[in-house]
């Protein structure tokens, strides 16, 4: 874990490729209790509130709270979208690809399966989401897209990206049998998305916070 900032009411760190935001079992290594551990070792009280999740095999930046007053501002302005993150992903094409866009599709979760997809938006519990991505760099079978969330839904980029023909490189749940047996071959052994720019306001100053790796 790499802290990138602190004071007395966030923390906000760089998080590794395939270690979870939180964990599902009591044995799993997990980044809020890296960050408990982080604070308890400097002779703080280990309080840590998540703010937002990135999926464990995703990489990037994530803000947590150290307080539950700063947890509450925060969450306020996830919920009202001032939040603004920015993702770089790896993907798989078998064609050329549009120079840049915007993606609107409805997801649906499958609570069972951890798995969500592009549904019609007259189902019933479908959420919108939506995203625009530009082309970095094109390499014959990969490219290196930008992509900015307007939206944050389960899964959402994978999905998304997959749907329109973008598969990103490292998705076994996801990805095409073509882009997963390419990344086998490339030892790919985690999905190449990477949260790398991250902008908020600070839950005690209301000043601009604004971090990029």
């Amino acid at each position: 874990m790499e802290v990138l900032f602190e004071d007395d009411d966030i923390l906000v760190v760089n998080k590794p490729a395939g270690i979870a935001t939180q964990a599902k079992g009591v044995a799993a290594k997990d980044l809020e209790s890296e960050c408990k551990k982080y604070r308890k070792q400097k002779g703080e009280t280990p309080e840590i509130y998540v703010i937002h999740r990135l999926d464990q095999p995703v990489s990037g930046i994530l803000v947590f709270a150290k307080s539950k007053e700063a947890a509450s501002v925060l969450s306020k302005g996830m919920k009202a979208d001032d939040f603004s993150k920015d993702y770089r992903a790896i993907v798989y094409k078998t064609s050329s690809i549009k120079p840049g866009g915007k993606l609107q599709d409805y997801l649906i979760k499958d609570g069972k399966t951890n798995t969500s997809c592009v549904v019609p938006s007259n189902i019933p519990g479908a959420k919108e989401a939506v995203l625009t991505y530009e082309v970095e760099e094109e390499a014959d079978n990969t490219a290196s897209l930008l992509v900015h969330l307007k939206t944050g839904r389960h899964h959402q980029i994978r999905v998304q990206l997959a749907n329109a023909g973008m598969p990103i490189l490292g998705d076994l749940k996801y990805g095409t049998k073509e882009s997963i047996d390419y990344s086998k071959d490339k030892k790919i052994t985690n999905v190449n998305l990477c949260a790398y720019h991250l902008e908020f306001n600070h839950p005690k100053t209301g000043g601009h916070m604004e971090f990029s790796i």
